[in-house]
């Protein structure tokens, strides 16, 4: 990405310095842009480089990571015809993506062909990589295409999801051959990152779906809110042990250190939610809507408590609230949702607005069995409606010197 090494907002401040203008001056705006890279700009190359992700490790990046503010998701249709050119497909996007995450355009700059389109469509040249984070999966659709030879690769879990109550599904944002989530602090990086590993793939794959969403991160790194205004994620795995436990596959298949993802687009009814009281929309979670705690405490994280009542013996948190009703499974997910707004439902004039969810787990079981809790009697359904479906399983980590999906095409 950055030619430059310096982003555009940091150019903008150090042009506002008097120096700098005598610098202008003598060599041109070129000439100051090599004076910022090679002379004393460390201290911008170091906060540059502390917005780097790994790309190499032992779990794909985009899981673990603290939740970046934006998210570029793509659902693919791999139109290759053996698994040798699937192979060849995730070979090609390795270094890219590796690239990609350390903020490098896909070509040099300097010595780039003038006379053909530039490998990098460089939109985000002079940005810095906000975090950028790409992480892949393939869905059950890829083991049931017969050329690509994959069929006793299937694991028994990657399945579609069942039908659950509120679900109104549409086939056309739900599925996928493969998954791209690209997650960043700046979403015009999280986009150039898929667009540009599309286009290195012309002719190999095509965009099914693809949806975009926010979040907004509390300056005190805390849990983000949804367009409900109540914190979303409070209850998720923290340490690497909670990873261990609750999401990384631990099975002698290919998919050992990987894990399964679970995409969800939920509607939600931003004009009946706004209409509801606050106690009652508090009663519909069993949190307190500004402190995030659990009904009858006083902080986010206290403990659920669901046998605590108030002074006339009534239960704090409501039988029919999501927290109730959620904690009536032992199954843990790690949550890594977004919201997003894509205008107005033009029949109705209504907000199309709501929540990516993507969840990440060892097993989709455990995904499923919170939604069966759930059912019909979760007070929550008044007020969202399930839109698309998708399932994935995403790889485990890149070594170096491997690449993306390697395990998956070995004998």
């Amino acid at each position: 990405m950055p030619e430059t090494k310096i982003t555009r907002r940091e150019m903008l401040k150090l042009t506002g310095l008097g120096t700098l203008g005598v610098a202008i001056g003598a060599s041109g705006m070129g000439g100051v842009i090599k004076l910022l890279n090679d002379e004393d700009n460390t201290e911008v190359k170091a906060a540059s480089a502390q917005q780097i992700e790994p790309f190499y490790g032992g779990h794909q990046a985009g899981i673990q990571t603290p939740t970046q503010q934006h998210v570029y998701f793509a659902a693919l249709t791999a139109l290759v015809s053996s698994k040798a050119e699937l192979q060849a497909l995730f070979e090609k996007w390795t270094p890219l993506a590796e690239r990609l995450m350390k903020g490098e355009p896909l070509e040099d700059i300097e010595t780039a062909n003038q006379y053909v389109p530039p490998v990098d469509t460089g939109d985000t040249l002079s940005s810095n990589t906000s975090h950028l984070t790409l992480t892949f999966g393939v869905g059950p659709t890829l083991f049931t295409n017969e050329k690509l030879g994959l069929t006793a690769k299937k694991p028994k879990a990657l399945t579609d999801l069942p039908h659950f109550p509120k679900d109104q599904l549409d086939d056309a944002i739900s599925g996928g051959d493969i998954c791209i989530q690209a997650c960043a602090d700046d979403p015009q990086v999280a986009f150039h990152a898929v667009r540009n590993l599309i286009r290195a793939a012309s002719g190999q794959v095509q965009i099914k779906w693809s949806e975009t969403g926010f979040n907004s991160i509390p300056t005190d790194g805390g849990t983000p809110r949804n367009l409900f205004s109540f914190k979303d994620g409070t209850v998720n795995p923290s340490t690497n042990s909670d990873f261990n436990e609750q999401v990384w596959v631990d099975d002698r298949s290919w998919l050992r250190g990987g894990t399964y993802l679970i995409f969800r687009k939920i509607q939600m009814h931003l004009e009946t939610w706004d209409r509801t009281a606050l106690f009652e929309q508090e009663n519909t979670f069993g949190r307190a809507r500004v402190s995030g705690a659990p009904l009858g405490k006083e902080h986010e994280f206290d403990e659920v408590d669901l046998t605590l009542k108030d002074e006339n013996g009534k239960p704090y948190i409501p039988e029919t609230s999501h927290v109730f009703l959620a904690k009536q499974v032992k199954a843990k997910i790690k949550r890594r949702a977004f919201s997003y707004s894509s205008g107005i439902v033009t029949k109705t004039g209504a907000y199309d607005a709501g929540l990516l969810f993507i969840s990440f787990q060892k097993n989709p079981q455990a995904f499923i069995d919170i939604q069966n809790s759930l059912g019909r009697n979760d007070k929550l359904n008044e007020y969202i409606t399930h839109r698309s479906s998708a399932i994935f399983a995403c790889f485990s980590g890149i070594n170096k010197g491997s690449f993306i999906g390697e395990a998956l095409f070995k004998n």
